[in-house]
C-alpha cells in the first residue's frame, strides 16, 4: 500500500526548508501595479453531474547570469515517517515515480516511471476519441486526465482493482474501461477542455489514505465565459460548478490550470486573456484579471503566487494584487512548473530556468528539439514533451538530457508527475 505524508528533505534529512532566497524584487523586475481587471466578480449557479462512469474503487550548456552557481535542487517530496509503512513519491525505497504524458492523436495516456525512464503503461482516455491533452497526478499518486473534445477520466497509479489485467506498456493497450487500473471517467459536453487540476485532500494516518481529493476542470462553448468545475476525486461526481463571466473569447476558454496550496484553482488564458482564481469555499466568489502579457502556461509556487509562462514571464502576487514582469526569459509557446528556487520553462530548443525573486533568467540548457509542455519529478529533473515521439528528463544542476522514445505526438503541459502541487502545499504535520 502506498503511504505518505507530505512533507519536505532536504539533504536527505526531514526538517526546516532553507532555499537561500532573499526578499525584496531583484534586477530585471517590472513592476505593474494593480491590474486591468481587478476585483471580485459574481458567477452563478451549480451545475449538475455529468455522465459518469467508474470501476473498482543533451548536451549540457552553461549558466546564464550570475546565479551563483549550481542552485539548490532539495526539490521535496512526500516522505514517510509513519506506522503503517510503505514509501512514497521521490524517496528512497519509492514506491513510484511516474509521469503521464498524453499522446493525443491516439486518445492515449502513456505511464513513464521517472527514474527507469521505462513505459509502464498505456491508457484510452474516453469511450470516443478525447483528444487528451493536460494530465494532474494527486497527492496519492493517481492521475487524472482532461481530454480535449470534453470529459475527465482517472486511473490508479496503484492499489489497481484488477492488477494482473492492466497495460504494461505501448504495446498492450485495453479497451476504454477495461484496464484494471480505470478509475472513473466522467463525460463533459464542452468544446475544449483543457486544464485539470488536483486539489491537496487531506492525509489519514489512521487509515493511510489521502482523503478529499477533489480535481478542478474547466469548459468552454464559446463567448465570454466558461465553467469551473470541480469533481469528487473518488467518484467522478460533479460536486460544484460555477460559470465565469468576463474572460477573453477565443476558441478555447481557459487553457492553463493549477491548484494552490489551498485547493483553490487558478486558470490562465491564451494569448492576452484573463488570469481568474476560483475559491474551493466559494467557487461564486471567483475573480479575474487581465493578464499584463501573452500567455500559454501557467504555474502556483510554493508561496501561491500564479505564473504566467508565454511571451515573457508574468508573477502574480494574490495579496498585493499586482505582477511582476520579467520579459528577457527566451520563452514561448511552453508550459512551465517551479520548484523550490527557480521556474522552468521551455524556450525553443531549451529548458530555462527563472530565479523565483529576482526573476533573473539563470540557467538555459539545450535539448535536442522543441518542447511544449514543462514538469519537474520527484527526483528534481526537468521534463519536457516534443510533440514528436520522444520526452526529455533534464538534469537541471548540468544540462544532462536522457530521452525516452515511443511517444505518439506528446502534448502535455500541467502538474503531469504532482510535483507542483506537493511542491506547493509544502511540509505537513
Amino acid at each position: 500500500m502506498f503511504c505518505a505524508a507530505l512533507s519536505l528533505c532536504v539533504a536527505g534529512a526531514c526538517g526546516t526548508v532553507d532555499d537561500g532566497r532573499g526578499g525584496g524584487d531583484g534586477p530585471g523586475i517590472q513592476s505593474a501595479g494593480g491590474a486591468a481587471t481587478d476585483g471580485e466578480l459574481q458567477g452563478s449557479g451549480s451545475g449538475t453531474a455529468g455522465d459518469t462512469q467508474a470501476s473498482g474503487g543533451a548536451e549540457a550548456g552553461q549558466p546564464d547570469g550570475d546565479g551563483g552557481g549550481v542552485p539548490n535542487f532539495d526539490v521535496g517530496a512526500p516522505n514517510v515517517e509513519l506506522p503503517c509503512g510503505g514509501a512514497g513519491q521521490g524517496v528512497d525505497g519509492m514506491d513510484f515515480s511516474y509521469i503521464w504524458i498524453a499522446n493525443s492523436p491516439e486518445g492515449t495516456i502513456s505511464k513513464i516511471n521517472t527514474v527507469t525512464l521505462v513505459e509502464e503503461g498505456r491508457y484510452q482516455t474516453r469511450d470516443t476519441f478525447g483528444n487528451p491533452s493536460r494530465t494532474s497526478v494527486a497527492l496519492s499518486g493517481h492521475m487524472a486526465v482532461a481530454n480535449r473534445s470534453g470529459g475527465i477520466t482517472k486511473y490508479y497509479a496503484y492499489d489497481c482493482p484488477d492488477a494482473i489485467n492492466t497495460s504494461t506498456g505501448p504495446g498492450d493497450v485495453y479497451p476504454f474501461g477495461a484496464d484494471g487500473c480505470f478509475a472513473w471517467s466522467t463525460n463533459m459536453p464542452y468544446n475544449s477542455q483543457r486544464p485539470i487540476a488536483w486539489t491537496p485532500g487531506t492525509f489519514n494516518e489512521a487509515n493511510c489514505t489521502w482523503e478529499d481529493e477533489y480535481v478542478w476542470t474547466s469548459g468552454y462553448n464559446g463567448g465570454n465565459s466558461a465553467e469551473a468545475i470541480l469533481v469528487d476525486g473518488e467518484t467522478g461526481a460533479i460536486i460544484d460548478q460555477v460559470t465565469i463571466n468576463g474572460i477573453q473569447s477565443d476558441s478555447f476558454g481557459a487553457y492553463g490550470g493549477a491548484s494552490d496550496s489551498q485547493g483553490n484553482f487558478w486558470f490562465s488564458q491564451l494569448s492576452a486573456g484573463r488570469l481568474v482564481r476560483v475559491p474551493i469555499a466559494n467557487p461564486a466568489a471567483y475573480e479575474v484579471w487581465q493578464m499584463p502579457i501573452s500567455g500559454y502556461g501557467m504555474a502556483v509556487d510554493n508561496q501561491d503566487r500564479a505564473w504566467i509562462c508565454g511571451s515573457g514571464v508574468a508573477r502574480f502576487d494574490y495579496g498585493t494584487q499586482t505582477f511582476d514582469l520579467q520579459a528577457a526569459t527566451g520563452g514561448g509557446n511552453a508550459g512551465c512548473m517551479a520548484d523550490a528556487t527557480h521556474l522552468w520553462l521551455a524556450g525553443g530548443s531549451n529548458v530555462r530556468g527563472v530565479n523565483l525573486e529576482t526573476m533573473a533568467l539563470d540557467y538555459t540548457w539545450p535539448i535536442p528539439s522543441y518542447i511544449h509542455g514543462t514538469s519537474i519529478d520527484f527526483q528534481g529533473y526537468v521534463w519536457g514533451a516534443s510533440r514528436d515521439t520522444r520526452a526529455y528528463r533534464v538534469d537541471p544542476a548540468t544540462g544532462t538530457v536522457d530521452t525516452v522514445n515511443g511517444l505518439n505526438s506528446p502534448y502535455t503541459y500541467s502538474d503531469m508527475t504532482g510535483f507542483g502541487l506537493a511542491n506547493s502545499v509544502g511540509p505537513q504535520g
